[in-house]
């Protein structure tokens, strides 16, 4: 019903040009490399060329499946038949060329190139359906089952790129059809670069060790970071990680339908500011996941979104000392009408390997 959703929101003489990968996917319910979705209030159509049309025939049901031939002239085709004339494309993923020669094939048309229709799939996406909600419950636990596997490698003398590969494996092992994002094993000194790129560092004791990873489940992302101490931690140590744990807590004990995308950031944020850790929490507490790994809402200071219940935001504060160590734990979240529902169980007490 994606479709017909947006389908609705859109004026008579209003067509709907959909052709970033991520939209169409969510849309259609089709993953394709190629592909040109229009909707319109009285019809819609999915044209793509011979290498995806069988599929893409068995696969979109809300639209009508066509062979992409003459692309311009078929869409310029559709819009006559159903009596469009003003073109809606995706402002913040068209590039600047593709806009220019859209324009100049279909001269006749007018191309509206507001946040519109940005502004009406974002709507869409962000409140998830019962079968999102458990395809991401899917990932989520194909993901934590790997890092149950995985997690006894975590000692000195193994590389971080080692660990990575081995997780990264294990999670297609047991049904993960790729990995969310590449992902982050880092250790020691390593640990306070945020987004950090495993590499050929061996784990020492001493060192905490930061796992950011995420599993992709029928088009669907998990994300979820945790940080291990490797060998007995010290008091410094232990006392940054307990406060990046409680403003987690914090964070997660404000999420509810309603309040404001940047007072979670500023909830999880104050604490680490009140334990004299503020200068070393640079990135935001949370964004969106669905189709994408990073999707709204996003929860940072300068946040103007609101949580809406359906839609599914991470919370992940950290710490990061350069030259010595960084701590970051992440759950990710469904709002609910009572509060939220953590996609996650694995511990976040210290687990000291």
């Amino acid at each position: 019903m994606k479709v017909q959703q947006l389908a609705m929101e859109l004026k008579s003489t209003q067509a709907a040009l959909v052709l970033s990968e991520e939209n169409r996917l969510y849309l259609s319910g089709f993953e394709s490399s190629n592909g040109t979705l229009l909707i319109t209030r009285d019809g819609s159509a999915f044209l793509t060329d011979s290498r995806y049309f069988e599929a893409a025939s068995a696969a979109v049901t809300e639209a009508e499946v066509l062979l992409q031939d003459q692309l311009y002239t078929q869409v310029y085709d559709l819009l006559q038949k159903y009596g469009c004339n003003e073109l809606l494309v995706e402002s913040s993923r068209m590039t600047l060329s593709d806009l220019n020669t859209w324009k100049k094939m279909l001269p006749s048309c007018s191309f509206n190139v507001s946040n519109r229709l940005d502004t009406l799939v974002d709507a869409l996406r962000e409140v998830k359906t019962e079968g999102e909600v458990a395809l991401m419950q899917k990932a989520q636990d194909i993901a934590e089952a790997a890092l149950e596997q995985v997690l006894p490698l975590v000692k000195p003398g193994v590389s971080e790129r080692d660990i990575a590969n081995e997780l990264d494996y294990t999670m297609r092992k047991l049904g993960a059809d790729g990995i969310s994002f590449d992902t982050i094993v880092v250790s020691g000194e390593n640990s306070s670069k945020p987004h950090g790129v495993p590499g050929e560092k061996l784990i020492e004791a001493g060192d905490f060790v930061t796992i950011d990873y995420g599993a992709l489940y029928h088009n669907y992302h998990s994300d979820c970071t945790r940080t291990f101490a490797v060998g007995q931690p010290t008091e410094e140590m232990v006392n940054v990680y307990e406060t990046v744990r409680r403003a987690q807590q914090a964070g997660l004990d404000f999420i509810q339908p309603g309040v404001a995308a940047a007072d979670l950031d500023r909830t999880a944020r104050n604490v680490i500011a009140e334990a004299g850790y503020g200068e070393y929490f640079g990135h935001s507490t949370g964004h969106g996941v669905g189709v994408e790994i990073h999707e709204h809402p996003f929860a940072g200071p300068k946040s103007e979104e609101f949580l809406s219940q359906g839609c599914v935001v991470t919370c992940e504060p950290g710490i990061y000392i350069p030259g010595k160590f960084g701590v970051r734990i992440e759950d990710m979240v469904l709002v609910t009408d009572g509060g939220h529902r953590n996609f996650a169980h694995l511990t976040k007490d210290l687990i000291v390997l």
